[in-house]
């Protein structure tokens, strides 16, 4: 049997507060408020879904997000009092009861008042009044009011509802001349006859019918609207007039239109594709600007510790050291093995060179946790110089392991029909032992330390990684991202308590898991939400899309690189929007225009592309529901782009070790 009230929890968490409704009041109320008590009988187990349901004579009961969008807007607060035009069942009355001091409602539909008025009473609502009558002339013996909801469209706004309003009172009301041309406008009275406008953007809402509403025609309903409508402005038309137009990316100004995240102790750039050059360039230039003109040291990428460590070398003039294998072998290669890549971390290098301090160089580092063989590979080079003895032991230790090193995914069902338990515990005391001697052994080299440290703790997780993922379900994805946040603070730290980030990796890990089908459908949660969680407004997360073009992609996992041509965007997506807007390519900061992130609120599609692309299924593979203004704070387009080349020996240069960093 359905749980009701963990059901309404629910709601309140997944379908408001997720979506930006902040306001505590509105939320408590929300969760106090039974609204199976509100919607017809049969149509309990539906009552905490996002959406309108019957309430009899041809009405429905208000979607719950837009019911706490208006309250919210409406600044509803205790001791005051609100009335309400269009109360239909009585359930935003009955939130807003559980807020104000006082509730008056108003509804014409007499069978409908009569149901409202006998929920309050077995409820016990008593400082709701209700009567039967044109909610347009409001109620003018009950006024003034510190708050005034409509839940119908005007034509325009009745000028008695403004009158009614207390100085410094707030009239939330839909107004338009069409069903699909009605904009919803905050009336604040500043004085005896001012009053302040704010569009709070586009909806679609039933007439408001009565003397200062539309006439009477015999077909209209209740509290049936749904936001998120073109009107007016059209969305790409918003979009187009906030979009900031994006130069080259050689061009100076390119870098400096992200200034305005420099103060962040982490800016996240995500990409909408492993395969899509345009991306790999533009966080390139970003980056550039961050190090040169802001200080930051440290570049965090969505790739292996030992792997990244080789490049990391290579653009901070260390020794290089000796491996078992090349890096960046593993499938898929042409996400790191790229051009765009060895040219940025020729820049690393070069910046690099000119940089005396090495604590003020900066240096190149994977998050990821795939490359169990080549981490255990660097703890023991490292334990074999600075301590032969403790070598012997990690050896023994990661022993166990060593069946699996090339083919970890298979570990997980190893475990579960041999005795292959106590790998977990010899991994952590290796890692335990390793971070005890950290005075000991920072004594003779610091940086590899850091760098054995971080090897030892991925191995820890990995194991624990590949022995769950077996399992499927939110836990490996969850370890996966917390290894990798695990593994910034760590960078962090370990650069000093003036140190800044830049994190390269998929839209999937920067974009806030909780405003995304990943979070709302799946619990799963990325680095994105765990920066957010750790430093607030000190994380900037910048999302990145395309309309159409090129992407370096395989079919199959360990499949071979293909070139594919990526499908147009779906019609209903935030891509198709963006392309609509007809800004080839540009920046849109979420944060600098109010209305167009209201508008951009409602969840819609959104397309993800990994190393695997699959277009005849593109669909149901590649695209999911998200709030974009929630999960990133900025998004960058481009709306057609090409894939990325990898590296191949035509790419050796001379004078350059041809096996240094990438192996080619």
């Amino acid at each position: 049997m359905l749980d009701l009230s963990k059901a309404r929890d629910r709601m309140v968490d997944v379908h408001i507060a997720r979506r930006g409704v902040r306001d505590r009041n509105v939320l408590d109320a929300m969760r106090e408020v039974p609204r199976e008590k509100f919607v017809e009988p049969g149509f309990e187990e539906f009552a905490y879904e996002d959406g309108a349901l019957p309430i009899g004579e041809g009405q429905t009961i208000s979607q719950p997000y837009i019911v706490a969008l208006m309250i919210e807007a409406a600044e509803v607060k205790p001791g005051d009092k609100v009335l309400e035009v269009g109360a239909g069942s009585g359930y935003a009355a009955a939130v807003m009861s559980r807020i104000a001091k006082r509730v008056h409602a108003i509804e014409r539909h007499a069978a409908l008042a009569e149901a409202a008025r006998q929920r309050f009473d077995r409820l016990g609502y008593a400082n709701i009044e209700l009567r039967v009558g044109d909610g347009s002339k409001g109620w003018p013996d009950a006024a003034p009011f510190d708050a005034i909801l409509v839940a119908a469209a005007g034509p325009s706004t009745p000028q008695a509802l403004k009158d009614q309003l207390d100085v410094g009172g707030r009239l939330i009301i839909p107004v338009g001349e069409e069903p699909r041309n009605q904009r919803l406008l905050k009336i604040t009275r500043t004085g005896g006859t001012t009053f302040e406008e704010e569009d709070l953007g586009a909806v679609m809402f039933v007439p408001l019918v009565g003397e200062q509403g539309w006439a009477e025609d015999g077909s209209r309903s209740a509290s049936n609207h749904l936001p998120g409508h073109t009107a007016g402005r059209s969305l790409p038309e918003m979009i187009a007039a906030a979009a900031e137009r994006l130069p080259g990316f050689d061009d100076p100004a390119f870098g400096r239109l992200f200034d305005r995240f420099a103060d962040r102790r982490v800016v996240l750039l995500g990409e909408a594709s492993h395969g899509t050059s345009e991306f790999y360039r533009a966080r390139a230039a970003i980056t550039r600007r961050l190090i040169e003109e802001h200080g930051f040291t440290i570049v965090a990428v969505e790739a292996d510790w030992p792997d990244a460590a080789a490049v990391d070398g290579y653009v901070r003039h260390r020794p290089a050291r000796e491996r078992a294998e090349l890096p960046f072998q593993r499938f898929p290669t042409w996400m790191w093995r790229n051009t765009d890549v060895a040219t940025f971390t020729d820049w690393m290098r070069q910046h690099n060179e000119g940089v005396a301090d090495p604590e003020r160089q900066a240096g190149f580092y994977g998050l990821d946790i795939y490359n169990m063989r080549g981490s255990i590979a660097a703890v023991l080079a490292y334990l074999d110089k600075v301590d032969p003895e403790a070598a012997s032991v990690a050896r023994e230790r990661y022993g166990c392991l060593t069946p699996w090193q090339r083919e970890p995914s298979t570990y997980g069902r190893a475990v579960l029909t041999a005795g292959y338990r106590k790998c977990e515990q010899a991994v952590i005391d290796q890692c335990r032992d390793l971070l005890a001697s950290r005075l000991e052994y920072t004594l003779q080299d610091g940086e590899s330390f850091l760098d054995a440290a971080q090897n030892a703790r991925l191995i820890a997780s990995a194991e624990r990684y590949y022995r769950i993922m077996y399992y499927g379900g939110a836990e490996s994805w969850n370890l996966r991202d917390t290894h990798m946040f695990e593994t910034l603070e760590h960078l962090l730290e370990a650069r000093g308590p003036q140190s800044r980030a830049v994190v390269w990796a998929h839209n999937s890990h920067i974009g806030d898991a909780r405003y995304t089908d990943m979070g709302a459908m799946r619990d799963e949660l990325n680095i994105g939400q765990l920066c957010r969680e750790r430093f607030g407004d000190e994380a900037a997360l910048i999302g990145f899309g395309t309309h159409t073009g090129t992407v370096a992609a395989a079919t199959d996992w360990d499949g071979d690189m293909e070139i594919k041509r990526v499908r147009p965007s779906h019609r209903d997506s935030y891509e198709r929007l963006c392309h609509d807007a007809g800004v080839a390519r540009f920046l849109l900061d979420l944060g600098r225009d109010e209305v167009l992130r209201r508008r951009l609120l409602e969840p819609r599609l959104e397309r993800f592309i990994g190393v695997i692309y699959r277009p005849d299924s593109e669909l149901m593979s590649h695209y999911a529901d998200a709030s974009l203004p929630q999960q990133f704070d900025a998004y960058v387009w481009f709306d057609e782009t090409q894939a990325v080349t990898p590296l191949g020996p035509e790419h050796a240069r001379p004078g350059v070790p041809d096996t240094y960093p990438f192996g080619l």
